[in-house]
């Protein structure tokens, strides 16, 4: 598959994209710049001018910011299929956050003022947008809820319910546990509990990163509970 080629699958398989017409697709091949990044790849800062927005391939990216004491607050993981910073082309046209890849990411990016123009001819390109922004609104208002309302246990169980699952039948966290921590709005320390708590119950069973679900209806029950 040849490099234009490779980026069209990629648009078609991401969200934002999918079910765009080949004459919807075109121009946004030809403005997507195909990037393969390393594990640790800081791809840019609260407050830079945003020059433009990310499609993942492959590989997971957080999106996090940081304590006037330098402490780690993840917002957001982004994986394979969905798109991040399309926001920040809009408004002051400055990103909100950091973004830093977690993993061998492949990427594309999509600058930011021909993208915006392109929207201006394209009104199917504008429509999925519009509906991947109101997806991501909701994601965040969702995110805000399980803050407010839920406790670690029960935010630890609906995340670990949301894993894809492995070969041999058990989940992998994507992130080590202080990143998941931060995810989870709590600490390493609520976080090693919670997660002790759960296989005490028996709910699951944990051997480092691997997790396996014992019993997924209690913890389907457990995710639903608010305090």
């Amino acid at each position: 598959m040849n490099r234009s080629d490779k980026i069209r699958e990629i648009l078609k398989l991401c969200r934002m994209f999918a079910g765009l017409s080949d004459a919807d697709l075109d121009p946004l091949c030809a403005l997507a710049r195909l990037q393969s990044e390393e594990r640790g790849t800081l791809l840019f800062s609260e407050g830079e001018e945003a020059e433009g927005f990310y499609v993942i391939a492959a590989g997971r990216v957080k999106i996090y910011k940081l304590s006037v004491d330098g402490k780690e607050r993840i917002l957001h993981i982004v994986h394979s299929g969905d798109t991040f910073a399309e926001a920040a082309i809009f408004g002051d046209g400055r990103y909100p956050a950091f973004a830093e890849t977690l993993s061998k990411a492949e990427l594309l990016f999509l600058p930011g003022k021909e993208f915006l123009s392109l929207l201006h001819s394209r009104s199917g390109i504008a429509i999925n947008m519009i509906a991947g922004l109101s997806l991501f609104l909701r994601q965040f208002a969702h995110q805000i809820e399980e803050l407010t309302f839920k406790d670690v246990p029960a935010r630890l169980a609906g995340y670990l319910l949301q894993l894809e699952r492995e070969a041999d039948g058990s989940y992998l966290l994507p992130v080590s546990k202080s990143q998941l921590a931060s995810n989870l709005g709590t600490v390493s320390e609520t976080l090693s509990r919670s997660l002790r708590k759960l296989a005490d119950d028996e709910l699951i069973q944990v051997e480092g990163k691997r997790i396996e679900i014992l019993d997924r209806a209690l913890l389907e029950i457990l995710a639903e509970k608010t305090v």
